[in-house]
């Protein structure tokens, strides 16, 4: 672990939006947002004096910001060997899916009653999926479908439903990293991203819930046989 690690100089650049009174809240924000950006892979061991360093932030702010992160099940304290970036299981991505399930499907069902700018969140992550994918960059096809299924909790309305889909964004990108291949694992969900989001915009949400409820099969199936072929 060096100071010149790809992922090190990414946080750096992070730097400005913390200052001297940010909180482990602030820092574990940042941390998060890189693991679902797919910055931060599995295994990952996260380095104290070089986050320090480029956050510009003390090792005991940073100490509690590893340890909110451990709470939510995206690091894992290894005693005498230090922090590193979370290794989910098959049973971790069935109960994920479990829970978006509940989560994502609920808030599509409501979705004829929310506001016009919440529905147009949801395309306009799917465009950029799309613009992603045309220029190969298949990385960012992977976090516009993160950003997709945010705004698709989003149409909840609900702080508190955000906030737990960020942390299952986050462990869902972990998963992820089990296909070596991300075109693989992405492409073949762009055409169905823009169905959802197409039926939305025409106001027929209970057609969306099916088309969303076909979806997580197919994608859990995907993860599921991606792990079992991995171990």
């Amino acid at each position: 672990m060096t100071a010149t690690d790809p992922w090190v100089d990414l946080l750096a650049g992070n730097r400005s939006q913390l200052d001297r009174t940010s909180t482990a809240e602030r820092v574990a924000d940042v941390l998060r947002q890189h693991i679902i950006e797919g910055a931060l892979p599995p295994g990952t061991q996260l380095s104290e004096e070089s986050i320090g360093r480029a956050l510009g932030v003390s090792r005991n702010t940073l100490r509690e910001a590893f340890r909110l992160l451990v709470h939510e099940r995206l690091l894992v304290h290894e005693f005498h060997r230090g922090v590193f970036v979370r290794l989910l299981s098959i049973a971790d991505v069935v109960d994920l899916y479990r829970v978006r399930r509940m989560l994502e499907t609920s808030a599509v069902r409501g979705a004829a009653t929310v506001s016009p700018e919440l529905v147009a969140a949801v395309g306009e992550a799917v465009t950029a999926g799309e613009r992603a994918a045309e220029e190969r960059r298949w990385v960012e096809v992977g976090t516009a479908n993160m950003r997709f299924h945010q705004a698709l909790a989003a149409l909840a309305g609900s702080p508190r439903v955000d906030s737990m889909m960020n942390q299952l964004a986050a462990e869902l990108r972990l998963a992820f990293h089990v296909v070596s291949r991300p075109r693989e694992l992405h492409e073949p969900y762009l055409g169905l991203n823009r169905d959802i989001a197409d039926l939305l915009a025409a106001g027929e949400p209970t057609a969306a819930e099916r088309k969303l409820e076909q979806y997580f099969d197919t994608a859990e199936a995907q993860l599921v046989e991606a792990y079992r072929q991995a171990t």
